[in-house]
């Protein structure tokens, strides 16, 4: 019988949970985060905004349907939402090792393997969940065999620069609008719903001054870290706003249009991260289950008197979106793409078209 690996996480509490070892045999750090969604993990740790950041998934069994295929459509990888895992590690309860999928072509361990991303199964995710949403999220790190490493803080780094792209790409040149995507981490399936809608796609790096171009509208992307970090996106955002020129912003995009129009921003205790966050839009008594993966929030306190709150997570009234009361411009937290997560909010992409001249 082959001998488990054994590998712990260490919290930088002094907390130690020990387990076992999937994936890369090797020791990673980060600032440790928790995801209730049931199932998305090829999904989720595709997400360029878990970059720097290692996942802790609260349902208890994870890799029984494997990973998919590396099939491409519109030139993006059809099943996952960038081009290789972001996160730092992975921590599950329970890894099966057999898997079963019509559509499955290896086993998450194999996957991990493939990008060099550590994994622990065996230990209590539930006691750790606990601890993270008691005392906050913490840095951590995945110590395998010993090879011990420094903490290490993300969020000082500017984690923007390390996903987006280096150079403009289109998609779709032949569509009837052309939006300019600003990627900050920008998930796969933001183009793709555009793409769906017959808009030209002009994916443009995060500190790209894109005003010299033709276009029609801007969509603000999801992303890590920080948004302060983003000098150069606000300004360009600020430009938009000036320009009139219809504005929309998804996750990191609803922080960084809020920062744009002179409101501030704040990290959370642990952030929001599943498939099955409330959001109830202002004014009405309409609400949606969101997919959402974010540990920043604007401060709608600290809003101009032309702006105003949009959408409220019903769980903790932190903010989910603002938008401008007389001009087109808008955002929200959540992620109306899904990808993984339910699809109430699609219906946000057609909004933002139609205020498109």
């Amino acid at each position: 019988m082959q001998k488990r690996a054994k590998v712990k996480l260490v919290l930088e509490d002094g907390s130690i949970f020990h387990g076992f070892s999937f994936g890369a045999e090797k020791s990673a750090a980060g600032e440790v985060v928790f995801n209730t969604g049931m199932v998305g993990y090829p999904e989720s740790m595709t997400d360029p905004s878990y970059k720097g950041q290692i996942l802790v998934l609260t349902y208890p069994l994870i890799g029984n349907y494997g990973v998919p295929k590396d099939e491409k459509e519109d030139g993006l990888l059809k099943y996952f939402e960038s081009d290789k895992i972001q996160a730092q590690a992975l921590i599950v309860s329970d890894y099966s090792k057999e898997h079963n999928h019509w559509n499955a072509s290896r086993s998450l361990s194999d996957w991990m393997k493939e990008f060099d991303v550590p994994g622990i199964y065996g230990i209590d995710t539930r006691e750790l969940t606990k601890k993270l949403r008691e005392k906050g999220t913490m840095l951590g790190k995945v110590v395998y065999d010993d090879n011990d490493i420094e903490l290490e803080d993300p969020n000082k780094r500017n984690l923007v620069s390390e996903v987006s792209i280096k150079e403009p790409i289109t998609y779709n040149k032949e569509g009837d609008k052309r939006i300019v995507l600003v990627d900050c981490g920008a998930k796969n399936n933001i183009i793709r719903s555009l793409v769906k809608r017959n808009c030209c796609v002009i994916r443009v790096p995060w500190d790209y001054d894109f005003h010299s171009l033709e276009f029609d509208g801007v969509l603000v992307s999801n992303g890590p870290g920080d948004p302060k970090m983003c000098k150069e996106t606000i300004n360009n955002i600020k430009r938009c706003i000036e320009k009139d020129i219809p504005t929309f912003g998804i996750c990191l995009g609803n922080q960084l249009l809020a920062l744009a129009a002179g409101a501030d921003t704040y990290k959370l205790k642990y952030g929001h991260r599943s498939q099955n966050q409330p959001c109830v839009e202002v004014g009405t008594k309409k609400c949606y289950i969101t997919s959402q993966n974010h540990g920043f929030a604007a401060d709608t306190k600290t809003l101009p008197d032309e702006w105003e709150p949009w959408f409220v997570n019903l769980n903790d009234d932190t903010n989910e979106g603002i938008r401008h009361k007389t001009k087109p411009f808008f955002s929200i937290q959540f992620h109306p793409e899904h990808f993984p997560g339910p699809v109430d909010t699609n219906f946000l992409f057609d909004k933002f078209i139609g205020v498109i001249r």
